[in-house]
């Protein structure tokens, strides 16, 4: 329960307010004396402040100003029966969070309480991201307090100390590759080479050359012999980002190469002995991809033996004002801008937008808000639009106006998207929830984006 302290030298008033707050679920302890409520506030820890105006002794106007200067942390909400414009402007001057005049419902207070109360855990947690360094421990070298995360990187910790292949699965921009070269950093193989390719990234028969290399001849521009990717990665870890766009054709060798932990190059007579760690990575269902014929079925049991899901920034609750604090650091010193952080608006538009593109939107995001902003903060209107009018999809039928009514292919529409989202973009978790097949989700997926 949130900690209030009333301060009233009306007795009555005071003990009346603090039973109602209290049915309300406040820790209220109520002091008639502003020096006594001083003195209570140096030795005890409350969350927000209530204090009348006139009162004997000190003011409220006066008690504010003393909370603001030794406690900026609490905030102050002052009442007065006196509604002034006069008396509004020296709260506020006094450092006052919020201002209301008598007379008020009790569910009114209670409701900007509970609006103080959210401004100071937010206020405090990004002064606290500010303040104190954005480092990670180093058994992962990821940023992240959330459950999610720590879990992430227990799973890591236990994967890394066998040798049998990896599978890092996650949604695009969501940390991949940083898993791998932690799987890398903590297994048997740390003294050795990390090689990352991605498997979509090259056309067919450069991939080929690439991983498997090949000798002088091989085809016509192969002037000089290269060793492939498997061999460079010998001693250490190759890691295959995006396996599951790998071209067909070239599947069965890799599946060869991994079984029998050999390469022949293009061209060459013989095989090449290697000893890598391979890692996979992908962000689509391979499952789904081996029922469709585009990825061989033997090739991702071979590669799915351990297997880590990365969670979507979207699920790591305040660990998005974390990395955007240290994406604020490092773009801000990178372009020499004196900015040191977020505005408070600018912290809860980042909370509650869904970041499909998970950590690599938001670097991108913090990286423009830099560049743009004329504060020392960056502010609400520094974000990209997407972000500053962001509302989460719901499905609701609100009254019985027909203007507010939408057909049911629109209702069917939200409500698919509200699924995905929950379940993190896993497709086939989503069709089992929603009783589709994996084909049906597709079909309606691709009509409602068209």
């Amino acid at each position: 329960m949130a900690r209030v302290l009333i301060v009233d030298d009306d007795r009555e008033m005071g003990a009346l307010l603090g039973e109602r707050l209290a049915h309300r679920g406040f820790d209220v302890h109520v002091e008639s004396s502003p020096e006594e409520a001083l003195e209570r506030l140096a030795a005890h820890d409350f969350e927000v402040v209530v204090t009348d105006v006139k009162m004997h002794g000190l003011s409220g106007i006066e008690l504010c100003e003393r909370v603001t200067a030794s406690r900026p942390d609490i905030p102050v909400l002052v009442i007065t029966a006196f509604g002034s414009l006069d008396t509004a402007i020296a709260a506020i001057r006094a450092g006052a969070h919020d201002f209301m005049t008598k007379p008020f419902e009790v569910e009114e207070l209670a409701f900007r309480l509970d609006r103080a109360l959210q401004h100071r855990r937010l206020t405090q947690e990004v002064r606290r991201l500010r303040e104190g360094p954005a480092a990670a421990p180093e058994i992962s070298g990821m940023l992240g307090e959330s459950a999610p995360v720590r879990r992430l990187r227990e799973l890591v910790a236990r994967v890394a100390s066998a040798d049998a292949p990896v599978l890092v699965s996650g949604e695009t921009g969501s940390g991949k590759e940083l898993v791998a070269r932690a799987i890398h950093r903590q297994g048997r193989h740390r003294t050795g080479p990390f090689v990352a390719i991605n498997c979509a990234a090259l056309p067919e028969p450069l991939l080929e050359s690439e991983l498997f290399g090949h000798t002088r001849g091989a085809f016509t521009d192969a002037r000089e012999p290269r060793t492939g990717l498997l061999v460079q990665a010998s001693g250490g870890t190759l890691f295959l980002d995006e396996i599951g766009d790998l071209p067909l054709p070239l599947q069965p060798k890799l599946l060869r190469a991994l079984e029998e932990r050999r390469v022949r190059p293009l061209g060459a007579a013989q095989e090449v002995p290697f000893d890598a760690r391979i890692v996979t990575a992908t962000n689509c269902e391979l499952e789904s991809a081996v029922e469709e014929g585009r990825f061989r079925g033997d090739l991702m049991f071979r590669i799915d033996v351990l297997r880590v899901e990365v969670p979507p920034l979207r699920t790591r609750g305040n660990d998005v004002l974390l990395l955007a604090q240290e994406f604020t650091r490092r773009a801000a010193a990178r372009a020499g801008r004196p900015v040191v952080g977020l505005s408070r608006g600018a912290a809860e538009k980042l909370l509650a937008y869904s970041w499909p593109g998970n950590v690599r939107e938001l670097e991108n995001c913090i990286e423009r808000a830099t560049a743009l902003t004329q504060h020392e903060q960056i502010l609400v209107e520094d974000l990209p639009e997407r972000i500053r009018d962001y509302r989460r999809a719901h499905v609701l039928v609100a009254g019985d106006d027909p203007s507010e009514l939408v057909p049911m292919q629109e209702v069917e529409r939200r409500y698919i998207a509200r699924v995905l989202e929950a379940v993190g973009g896993n497709k086939t978790l989503a069709a089992r929830i929603l009783g589709f097949d994996r084909k049906t989700l597709y079909r309606k997926l691709g009509r409602s984006e068209a």
